[in-house]
């Protein structure tokens, strides 16, 4: 789930929680009064009907009119999230303990969009939290109605679909029917990476959070895989997890090309508009024809067909910015994935303004030597 209704939530349960006379009248007023306290309101109408409706996986694993299939997917989310707690040291809280069947084939829709004639993302503001790049949606139409109103607006629009969410700890976030329908390998990383996000998340930091909890999701899934005997599993989540960091590459390679052709033009925006559409042609020859053939795990048809503008772009950086700077650190770390995920937050802890910058230089230092005998 994005940051401002995850944060939204809380707000909203701290309220009811701790709801103080005259404050509570405010606030109320606020969330009824206002669109944004409009939004508030169904997020936490939407969280509420998920709450309510959850079953507990444990009792659906050992009842036996759960169907075969079904009971082998729920049993390898508690296998999952035991492995990420035991073994990676995650804080899996409650999460994924219980499960919930939606109404829906869609949880949520995350909107965002970018300028057209700059890499600069479309912001929305929210109490708390500030503003962020990005709005999740419960209600389809609504989703649409206002990707609509972006795009005519003039911006570049990327509306996608979300199949999980984690509320940071604060609710015990069950399982989803949409979840359930990854496979195996797919549903195991993301068990570990939604409660990555439980064990930290730095805030105002989406890009920083996302990509983390991807690398710890995939390096953790190849890991639990292995441990339990499934080689062939865990050689598919690396193979799957060496195409993302491919395309990681890609997308910083397509920013610093789009970003430096603004920087060349930029008191023209025809010219920005011209050179960004060159360079997004020559991008989708390089993504099809030069990087296609490589891939293992991404068929050359969803190649073909993604998005490439700013909207695209800005939104695939949220998720894949600078993974690979998380696998070095792996590697300096021995491998050992509960030590990298440990030194990792501590980094960020340690310059919660620049988390990204923090692992760089700790990558950077040379390792200190090893005792002599």
């Amino acid at each position: 789930m994005n940051e401002a209704l995850t944060r939204g939530l809380r707000t909203i349960g701290r309220m009811m929680l701790r709801g103080v006379g005259g404050v509570v009248v405010v606030a109320l007023g606020y969330l009824v009064l206002t669109q944004t306290g409009c939004y508030f309101i169904r997020a936490g109408w939407e969280e509420g009907k998920i709450l309510k409706h959850r079953r507990s996986i444990s009792d659906m694993v050992n009842d036996s009119a759960t169907a075969p299939a079904v009971r082998q997917k729920l049993r390898l989310v508690l296998e999952a999230r035991a492995f990420g707690a035991d073994s990676i040291h995650l804080n899996a809280g409650r999460s994924f303990t219980k499960f919930t069947a939606l109404e829906s084939d869609t949880l949520v829709l995350v909107l965002s969009g970018a300028y057209r004639d700059q890499l600069k993302p479309k912001t929305w503001w929210f109490p708390i939290v500030g503003r962020v790049p990005y709005k999740g949606f419960f209600d389809v139409e609504s989703a649409k109605r206002a990707a609509a109103t972006l795009d005519a607006d003039g911006f570049d629009v990327y509306l996608r679909p979300a199949s999980a969410f984690s509320t940071l700890g604060w609710f015990n976030d069950p399982l989803l029917s949409t979840t359930l329908r990854s496979d195996s390998l797919e549903l195991a990383n993301t068990i570990i990476h939604e409660i990555t996000h439980n064990t930290f998340y730095a805030g105002g930091h989406a890009d920083f959070n996302e990509s983390f909890a991807n690398f710890v999701g995939a390096r953790g899934a190849a890991w639990f895989f292995r441990s339990h005997g499934y080689t062939a599993a865990a050689e598919e989540v690396e193979a799957r997890w060496n195409d993302e960091k491919v395309m990681a590459g890609f997308w910083a390679g397509l920013y610093a090309s789009i970003d430096s052709a603004f920087k060349a033009h930029p008191n023209e925006r025809d010219a920005r508009l011209a050179a960004r559409d060159t360079i997004y042609r020559a991008g989708r020859v390089t993504l099809v024809n030069e990087l296609g053939p490589n891939m293992r795990t991404i068929r050359p048809r969803t190649l073909e067909r993604m998005r490439l503008d700013n909207g695209a772009l800005l939104a695939h950086r949220i998720y894949l910015t600078d993974v690979a700077v998380f696998d070095e650190l792996w590697e300096k770390q021995g491998r050992n994935l509960p030590a990298t995920v440990s030194r990792i937050i501590e980094l960020a802890k340690s310059d919660p303004k620049h988390p990204f910058d923090a692992v760089r230089n700790a990558i950077a230092k040379p390792s200190a030597p090893k005792p002599t005998p």
